[in-house]
C-alpha cells in the first residue's frame, strides 16, 4: 500500500501539490485524472523519488521515502517500474537491447538476458522476431508494449504509467489497457496510471481527480459515471462549466 499525506510541491510560486492526501491500495489499479498542467506527472515522479516534495510524506509499505537515506531509498524504489508516456526507447539499440539494457549493464550474459527478454515479450504479446529490429521499425502500439516489457524486466511490484495511450488510435488504446489490466491481475501488480482516456475506467479499481493541488474526488471506478460529485461529473463529461475552470479557445469560423 502507498499512502500520500499532505504532500506539497511548488514550481515558480505555483503549488502543483498543495496538501495531497491519497491512499493507493495494494494489488489494485488506481487512475489519476485531471486537467493538463495539474501536476499529475509530477505526482508520479514524486512517488518514484525522481522529484523531491517540498513537504509531506509518501509511505510505501511502511517506509516514508521522503525521509529515507539514499541507500535505503534505492532498496524501496527497486520494487517500482515506470512506463514513460512515449515509451522512451533508445533508437540506436535493438529491441532486445532496449528491453534488457539494465541486465546487460550489470554484466549478465547475453544468453541469460535473452531468456528473460523472451519471457517478458511473451507476457506483452509480442513475437520474438522483433528482438533484432529497431524502434523506428515498430508501430506506436508495439513501442508501448516494448516499454512495458522493459519495465517488467526487474519484476516490479508497483508500476507507474504516465499517459500510456497518448498518440494511439482507440483500438490500439484498448489493446494497451487490456494488457495493463492483464498484467496487473496475472502478476498481482499495484498499478498507478495517469490518463486522460476515460476508456481506462472499465479496467481500473479506483479513480482520483487532482485539481488545484488537491485530490477533489476519490472513488470506485465502476460507479464513477453515476457519481454526483460536481468535480468528477464535469470532468469526465468534458463540460466547460462547473467548479473546474476549463479554458476553451475562441474559434472564428470562416465561410
Amino acid at each position: 500500500m502507498i499512502e500520500i499525506k499532505n504532500l506539497r510541491k511548488n514550481f515558480d510560486n505555483r503549488w502543483v501539490a498543495n496538501g495531497i492526501d491519497l491512499t493507493i491500495p495494494k494489488g489494485q489499479m488506481t487512475v489519476i485524472i485531471g486537467k493538463s498542467g495539474e501536476g499529475k506527472s509530477v505526482l508520479l515522479k514524486q512517488i518514484i523519488g525522481l522529484i523531491k516534495p517540498f513537504s509531506g510524506h509518501i509511505i510505501v509499505d511502511g517506509f516514508d521515502i521522503t525521509q529515507l537515506p539514499e541507500k535505503n531509498l534505492r532498496i524501496v524504489l527497486s520494487q517500482f517500474g515506470y512506463v514513460f508516456q512515449f515509451a522512451a526507447l533508445l533508437d540506436s539499440l535493438t529491441i532486445f537491447e532496449n528491453i534488457g539494457i539494465t541486465l546487460l549493464e550489470n554484466g549478465v550474459s547475453r544468453d541469460e538476458v535473452m531468456h528473460v527478454v523472451k519471457e517478458k515479450i511473451n507476457l506483452v504479446n509480442l513475437s520474438e522476431d522483433i528482438l533484432h529490429k529497431y524502434p523506428s521499425e515498430l508501430s506506436g502500439g508495439m513501442k508501448k508494449r516494448v516499454g512495458l516489457a522493459r519495465t517488467l524486466i526487474n519484476n516490479p511490484k508497483i508500476i507507474l504509467y504516465d499517459e500510456p495511450t497518448t498518440g494511439l488510435d482507440p483500438i490500439t488504446s484498448r489493446v494497451i489497457h487490456e494488457l495493463m489490466f492483464d498484467m496487473q491481475r496475472k502478476l498481482h501488480i499495484t498499478s498507478i496510471v495517469v490518463s486522460h482516456d476515460t476508456e481506462i475506467f472499465k479496467y481500473a479499481d479506483n479513480i482520483a481527480l487532482l485539481h488545484n493541488g488537491k485530490i477533489q474526488y476519490y472513488g470506485n471506478a465502476q460507479t464513477i459515471w453515476q457519481s454526483d460529485n460536481p468535480y468528477i461529473f464535469q470532468f469526465i463529461r468534458g463540460l466547460s462549466e462547473g467548479p473546474i475552470q476549463i479554458e476553451i479557445p475562441n474559434q472564428e469560423s470562416t465561410i
